[in-house]
């Protein structure tokens, strides 16, 4: 594939520590960085893929989240990932672990002598690691939780809003993980903390090249909507009724948003078929808008992104 080639040119031009391969759901990013990993290869350049997906991290997870691992398989030598299958569903894996995860893979990566290629469309994963965000673990607090458990929804959201900018995130998905956003937020506050601001940049990439994966918004809505019934009848249905049955409550897979959200509450019966597969697509769909608002957001505070 031409463009593969000429990102991978680009790439050792630039003279990057680490490449990010992103853009919105749909768009085809595991496949391009998976032929750009074997490009590097079949150059004699080692290269590895670190997943940046917020989801993709739970194990017995896959379908709802697009994990796609036979790609990494497909149609010549296997490509090693990383930070996929690293948590047990049910868990509340976050920023903060994912920071510190990375951190270990991208060291072991680089006294290999391998090139790490960063593949994922959560925007505030990549930019927590690539800028080193000042990242603390937060716990919980029973008091403000019991409060906040009085407020309705769109209480909680403007709460929210005022605290922080929502961007591309699912902190606004559910109750519980709203209360979780602010509970965090106002740890920050109360601690004069600007997570934006870096911590240690001495063990995270120096200099990082993005590449974006670019698709038209009726075209990214299309591939939404064929990708989501191909899921629906491919498995996804049972798979979360495998979860439901090895001991995670609804509550846990509803937190995880998105697929896990709304086939949960179909199984539940608060959902027809019908209803289900309808509030998901479109939940999807404005899902991709947010994580393009985000990745604006990146290039107006700098970050240079090169769209394919």
């Amino acid at each position: 594939m031409k463009e593969v080639s000429e990102t991978m040119s680009g790439i050792l031009a630039s003279g990057a520590d680490m490449a990010v391969i992103t853009g919105p759901t749909a768009c085809g990013k595991t496949r391009f960085a998976v032929e750009l990993c074997r490009k590097f290869m079949e150059n004699g350049m080692p290269a590895e893929i670190i997943s940046a997906d917020s989801r993709q991290v739970y194990r017995g997870m896959d379908i709802g989240t697009g994990k796609d691992l036979s790609e990494y398989r497909e149609g010549g030598d296997f490509v090693p990932y990383h930070l996929i299958d690293i948590a047990d569903a049910g868990e509340k894996y976050n920023i903060f672990r994912y920071q510190s995860d990375f951190r270990k893979v991208y060291e072991d990566i680089k006294e290999r002598g391998v090139f790490p290629i960063m593949c994922g469309g959560s925007g505030l994963y990549i930019e927590a690691v690539a800028k080193g965000y000042s990242l603390h673990e937060v716990e919980p607090d029973p008091e403000l939780r019991a409060g906040l458990e009085k407020l309705d929804m769109d209480t909680l959201v403007e709460m929210l809003s005022e605290m922080k900018q929502l961007h591309n995130t699912t902190d606004i998905d559910s109750k519980k993980r709203v209360i979780r956003a602010i509970e965090i937020a106002k740890y920050y506050q109360d601690h004069g903390i600007d997570p934006e601001v870096s911590s240690d940049s001495s063990r995270l990439p120096g200099k990082v090249a993005y590449y974006g994966i670019s698709v038209d918004r009726d075209e990214r809505n299309r591939r939404i909507d064929i990708r989501l019934d191909q899921r629906l009848a491919g498995g996804m249905i049972e798979e979360v009724r495998s979860l439901l049955s090895s001991g995670i409550s609804p509550e846990d897979l509803i937190y995880y948003g998105l697929e896990y959200k709304f086939v949960t509450m179909y199984i539940s019966g608060s959902l027809s078929f019908a209803e289900m597969r309808e509030k998901l697509a479109i939940a999807i769909h404005q899902f991709a808008k947010r994580q393009m608002t985000w990745f604006r957001g990146m290039e107006r505070k700098g970050t240079v992104i090169n769209w394919i």
